[in-house]
């Protein structure tokens, strides 16, 4: 070459963006519902939730639902419509459908090939018995999604062992519901309460203690005292089961932060929801260093990159710490010449302020300072 010859080189850290985590996933009936808007057994993309109220039909769940959605926020959400049927065994069968034909709860798994988008907050209001609320948890865990659903059964005690019949770290358990509302109310305002939060401040704040809005009761009579930890609500949350208060400070609220994990880390649901967002984002943010040639340099910039991520969620308040980091012990010479990498990183969710205690001591030492105030106002005069 006789000349100057500029090559562009593409090296350094690479920005992460964040993941849409408020986007639901609804599975629901109507018979009478618009059979374009919304087939049977396929993901629906529904950008503006108002539109299609009047497609939604009058029958099952699907306008309710929709409706207890809209209170809260509109929100983006992947409609899946299945049939209606007579028998529960029949309508467990349409809701859970064919895991080889993405039919039924099944065809959530296909909602980002076929819309662009990957629910995040899954629930059947109305139509979750234990084997839907199951099933759901199967297809959460493949989403990195959660899924909201009822606790069944009709005392404290009853929903309680429900609970146990669940491990899934990807489940949140409510029970009961609101009052003059079809059965899957309390979790679809959940979903639309969820989707809202996360909105507005984020995947790291719990479902808990935020106002829900177009309810005026609770469908059980519950004992609760925010200063008493031996009521009625403060079972159900031992019990890991979230539950409906009117809150101390006005209005109604979910109260309760606990998944149905069997593994302590996970037990919050800001936790869960944490590590499925850093997954997600960083997986995603790292997909231009694959096939790349592997050199020190590519692993550097891989570590950059995810640590300029984890200083940012930390800054942002969505995390206490998180880092990055390559261990060579793990990436044996043999393994980078067959161009495998394995690069660590650790992060610290932010957990909810479930117990806040305070310590009350009554004194006379301020009479001190009256006699003190006193004198000085005597001399004064």
């Amino acid at each position: 070459m006789h000349g100057i010859k500029t090559n562009v080189l593409t090296t350094g850290t690479r920005a992460i963006a964040a993941l849409s985590s408020g986007i639901i996933g609804l599975i629901a009936t109507a018979d009478d519902a618009d059979a374009q808007t919304f087939p049977l057994d396929t993901p629906v993309l529904v950008s503006n939730l108002r539109a299609v109220l009047a497609d939604a039909g009058t029958t099952g769940t699907l306008r309710t639902a929709l409706d207890a959605i809209y209170d809260q926020t509109s929100p983006i959400l992947i409609v899946v419509r299945v049939a209606e049927a007579e028998t529960e065994e029949d309508q467990d069968a349409a809701v859970i459908g064919d895991a080889g034909l993405y039919s039924g709860l099944y065809a959530l798994l296909a909602a980002q090939a076929q819309t662009g988008y990957r629910p995040r907050i899954l629930g059947a209001p109305g139509l979750d018995t234990q084997a839907v609320t199951t099933a759901l948890a199967t297809v959460a865990r493949r989403l990195r999604a959660m899924v909201y659903a009822r606790g069944i059964g009709n005392t404290i005690a009853e929903v309680a062992a429900y609970r146990e019949d669940f491990a899934a770290r990807e489940l949140m358990l409510i029970w009961p519901n609101w009052s003059n509302a079809f059965a899957g109310d309390a979790v679809a305002r959940a979903m639309g309460l969820r989707a809202q939060i996360d909105q507005e401040t984020g995947w790291h704040k719990s479902l808990s203690n935020v106002a829900v809005q177009g309810v005026t009761g609770i469908s059980e009579n519950l004992f609760f005292d925010i200063q008493d930890d031996t009521t009625d609500v403060a079972l159900l949350n031992d019990a890991q089961i979230t539950t409906l208060v009117r809150s101390p400070a006005g209005g109604f609220v979910y109260w309760g932060n606990r998944t149905c994990s069997d593994e302590p880390l996970f037990a919050f649901e800001p936790a869960v929801r944490t590590s499925q967002m850093i997954q997600d984002e960083i997986a995603r943010g790292l997909v231009w260093a694959s096939d790349r040639p592997l050199t020190r340099f590519l692993i550097k910039d891989v570590v950059d990159t995810g640590n300029a991520r984890l200083r940012s969620l930390v800054a942002q308040g969505r995390l206490i710490g998180g880092r990055m980091w390559f261990d060579d012990a793990l990436n044996p010479a043999e393994n980078l010449a067959n161009g495998q990498l394995v690069i660590d990183y650790d992060f610290t969710p932010a957990a909810p302020l479930e117990g806040l205690t305070l310590n009350q001591r009554i004194t006379d030492r301020y009479y001190a300072d009256l006699a003190a105030e006193l004198a000085t106002d005597l001399a004064a005069a």
